[in-house]
């Protein structure tokens, strides 16, 4: 049931059967709804979601009240929002399945606990936030350096899988430009 967690534990640390036994004993899957919010703004954020299966998708609302989507999680990997998180304050992020999901929410106690009880977890949640960090960090880099159209060939090449998994206007707003962008580009290649 746990099996996808546990193996995306095991690529960077090693657990001990008695290690496993304790944090499956800490777990629960929940379904989440396509569309369906596990964190709005406002609200302080005690969780972390483990994807195990589906999409999610942080967003804000900007000023002019379109959706920016920022990020997008797909199975193993972490969604959440750090600061409010850890500093608990008010969220400034919206976090929306965008397909049925199934995640392992881990409330900030029980974190706690295991990180207590399992320290090695500690080295293995910094790996997950140093990549996380990390992807911002190219994210970053990429919507300063390259052209729209460049974003898109590059963000498809990447994840041509994902591509056809998320709405074309979460795309465009993730990648900084507008749907019809999106479908300017693919009528562009079905015409090669």
């Amino acid at each position: 049931m746990y099996s996808v967690l546990l193996e995306h534990i095991q690529k960077f640390i090693t657990l001990e059967p008695s290690e496993i036994d304790i944090l499956e004993s800490s777990l629960d899957i929940t379904k989440i709804k396509k569309k369906q919010h596990v964190l709005q703004e406002g609200q302080v954020c005690t969780t972390m979601y483990f994807i195990t299966k589906g999409c999610f998708r942080q967003y804000i609302i900007n000023d002019k009240g379109t959706e920016q989507t920022l990020q997008f999680g797909i199975e193993s990997w972490w969604i959440t929002d750090y600061l409010s998180y850890h500093n608990h304050t008010p969220s400034n992020f919206y976090i929306q399945a965008v397909e049925n999901s199934e995640v392992i929410a881990i409330e900030q106690p029980v974190l706690e606990s295991l990180l207590i009880q399992i320290p090695k977890l500690e080295r293995y949640f910094k790996i997950v936030s140093q990549k996380t960090f990390g992807a911002a960090q190219m994210r970053i880099k990429i919507l300063f350096t390259m052209s729209a159209e460049e974003r898109y060939h590059h963000f498809s090449n990447l994840n041509p899988d994902f591509v056809q998994r998320v709405p074309q206007y979460m795309l465009a707003s993730y990648l900084d430009f507008s749907a019809e962008f999106i479908s300017k580009i693919r009528a562009g290649l079905e015409r090669k």
